[in-house]
């Protein structure tokens, strides 16, 4: 699939990294992830990024590299993993009754509400009362503009986007700037090479190449899917990854038992005394951090000097009007373009919610060569990806198709249970489940083990 290498070359040279010493395999999408745009390159890019990554680490420490052939079924799997899920044998709610698209008066918004907190916001942004239902909703949005809609939920932090066309959003200043540079930032942030002998922390020299992360101590800050996406991914290979939530922002179950699996769970409250102190002892030994907020939003608690990696996922980017803006999957495709590209009369929207896990690949796969380049010059390296970004490489990738056939569905194979939950499998060859199901949220005390 060229556009699927086409991705992992990108990310190569946006990177400037070399290509790596094995070789990743992509074999035809056999209809999985059918969709006009090509969802099936992404999703198959992101992941053999990932791997390609893993290969530039082994061969560092002088092992051989993965022989990595890429299954489309078990890719796909992956990135439907509300689709894929079933707790207690019976299928999950990916979207709440306030999410999804409404007419206004001269176009179309996508909200998101599958939150308490963001439902609560979207209802006081159009001036409803706590008991409005998705018809009284859809009622008051049909009397405004769809840019009011955008405009009062920016303003009170509720989540909601104008569907644009992708003209639109091409000269939206967003647009313009969320499209720029690559679509894996890597940038150095000083050398720790006369002051610090493991440069690669905790993991070490691990020479098991199935675990090559081994003893990696990960503080994961994220919500949602991509940043998880990624957190769980460093799981996969063997990192210990602590993910950390606030007690009073409950995490949807689902989403939970899908990106939590190979993680522990521990619940802080970083604004008390109690918190603040449990989260400075956890600092000294983190050697990467991810976070999922918005850029800035955890500047006031001292993290982003933590950890000798840093890799960050937001919605929209660093640089634009929108950088500190909330957003979803969901809401990026609507704002980009990619809802009226997928659509017809009616926006449409991606089969699966790619540009979250194709981002959480990314993101990964930028965190493990940080780790490569660091044992190398002991410097310490920030690694960003945008959902925008990952969106415009969508856009603009080969492979568009005006009437994609229906979408191939992964059978039971590619599922793996442990109780009452199934779940998908690892999209990785080789690897049939992650290291253990995911803890209950917030189970875990608050310390590496």
């Amino acid at each position: 699939m060229v556009s699927a290498e086409l991705l992992l070359t990108d990310y190569q040279n946006g990177c400037g990294l070399p290509q790596s010493s094995g070789r990743v395999v992509f074999p035809p999408a056999d209809g999985y992830l059918s969709s006009r745009l090509p969802v099936a390159a992404l999703a198959l890019g992101s992941v053999g990024a990932l791997c390609s990554a893993v290969d530039r680490l082994l061969v560092a420490r002088g092992l051989e590299p993965h022989p990595w052939v890429l299954d489309p079924e078990r890719v796909a799997a992956s990135f439907a993993g509300d689709a894929m899920m079933r707790i207690d044998g019976e299928p999950v709610s990916g979207f709440a009754p306030m999410s999804g698209f409404f007419a206004a008066a001269d176009g179309w918004v996508r909200t998101h509400g599958n939150y308490p907190h963001h439902r609560t916001r979207l209802l006081d942004a159009l001036e409803l009362g706590a008991d409005a239902d998705a018809g009284v909703l859809s009622s008051r949005i049909g009397t405004m503009s769809a840019q009011e809609v955008e405009d009062r939920a920016a303003e009170s932090g509720a989540i909601a986007a104008r569907v644009r066309t992708e003209a639109q959003w091409a000269r939206h200043p967003q647009g313009v700037a969320s499209g720029a540079g690559p679509i894996v930032r890597m940038t150095t942030t000083g050398s720790a090479r006369d002051t610090d002998p493991t440069p690669l922390g905790h993991a070490g020299s691990a020479t098991d190449p199935a675990r090559p992360l081994a003893g990696l101590r990960v503080l994961d800050l994220t919500r949602v899917l991509a940043g998880p996406v990624a957190g769980r991914a460093l799981a996969l290979l063997g990192a210990q990854v602590l993910r950390v939530d606030p007690p009073h922002l409950h995490e949807i179950d689902w989403q939970h038992r899908d990106t939590g699996q190979g993680k522990r769970s521990a619940l802080l409250d970083l604004g008390s005394d109690d918190g603040a102190r449990s989260m400075r002892e956890l600092l000294p030994d983190v050697d990467v951090l991810v976070t999922g907020y918005r850029p800035g939003a955890l500047d006031r608690f001292g993290l982003t000097e933590a950890g000798k990696v840093h890799g960050s996922v937001s919605a929209w980017g660093t640089d634009g009007p929108w950088a500190h803006r909330r957003g979803f999957d969901s809401i990026v495709q609507a704002a980009t373009g990619i809802s009226l590209v997928e659509g017809g009369e009616h926006p449409g929207a991606l089969p699966v919610q790619a540009l979250d896990h194709a981002s959480g690949y990314l993101l990964a796969a930028g965190i493990v060569d940080a780790l490569t380049l660091r044992s190398g010059d002991g410097a310490g390296r920030a690694v960003s990806v945008s959902l925008a970004r990952t969106a415009r490489w969508l856009i603009d990738a080969p492979g568009r198709v005006a009437d994609p056939p229906a979408a191939r569905v992964p059978g039971p194979d590619t599922t793996v249970t442990h109780g009452a939950v199934t779940a998908a499998r690892p999209p990785l060859p080789g690897c049939q489940d992650y290291p253990f199901p995911a803890h209950e949220w917030g189970a875990d005390a608050p310390h590496w083990v």
